[in-house]
């Protein structure tokens, strides 16, 4: 958990975010309640009233701080060399998210999922930000020569979505017989 501020450091969406990241990182949204989100951060949820308009901006302006963190996570780990072909690109996503330091995330990403589909304020706008950004970023690394990088993303991100939700609820297995006998080259 990040340390409170000091005194002299002046709160701001720039200072609070992080602190609130790891807080739900670390504990998750629990239903996003503002006392102990306000806590983590060492101030109050006036503060945070104040510094984000309302409730539902603070979880969407939060999630969008988290999923950069997990992009630059990802980048980091994936190197700056493109994948030749569909399947490594594939490969080297889901490494990544065996990674015990992405469990948070991915645990934070299923809440997020199971907040959208109760309607939660402000899930279901971060997580179509959040699934567009991964978009964006699995267009950059898709093959040089790969024919429909835009196609090809949306195959990916939904066979790995699938796959880590299998995963989650301990159906690996089932994931990794289908991938095996699937085709992930492009048409």
């Amino acid at each position: 958990m990040s340390p409170a501020p000091s005194r002299s450091e002046k709160l701001s969406r720039e200072t609070l975010l992080p602190r609130l990241a790891a807080h739900v990182l670390e504990h998750g949204l629990g239903g996003a309640s503002l006392r102990p989100l306000a806590k983590a951060a060492g101030t109050s949820d006036r503060m945070l009233v104040y510094h984000f308009g309302n409730k539902e901006t603070l979880i969407v302006e939060l999630l969008d701080h988290i999923a950069g963190i997990y992009s630059a996570a990802l980048d980091m780990a994936l190197g700056d060399t493109r994948p030749a072909t569909r399947r490594e690109c594939f490969d080297r996503v889901m490494a990544q998210a065996a990674n015990p330091a992405m469990r948070p995330f991915m645990v934070l990403w299923w809440e997020i999922v199971a907040g959208a589909a109760r309607d939660l304020p402000g899930y279901e706008v971060a997580a179509q930000e959040m699934i567009a950004r991964q978009l964006d970023w699995l267009i950059r690394q898709m093959p040089a020569d790969d024919p429909d990088p835009e196609g090809g993303a949306r195959l990916l991100l939904t066979l790995m979505e699938g796959s880590l939700m299998l995963g989650a609820v301990g159906h690996t297995g089932t994931a990794r017989d289908a991938l095996l006998a699937g085709d992930l080259s492009p048409p």
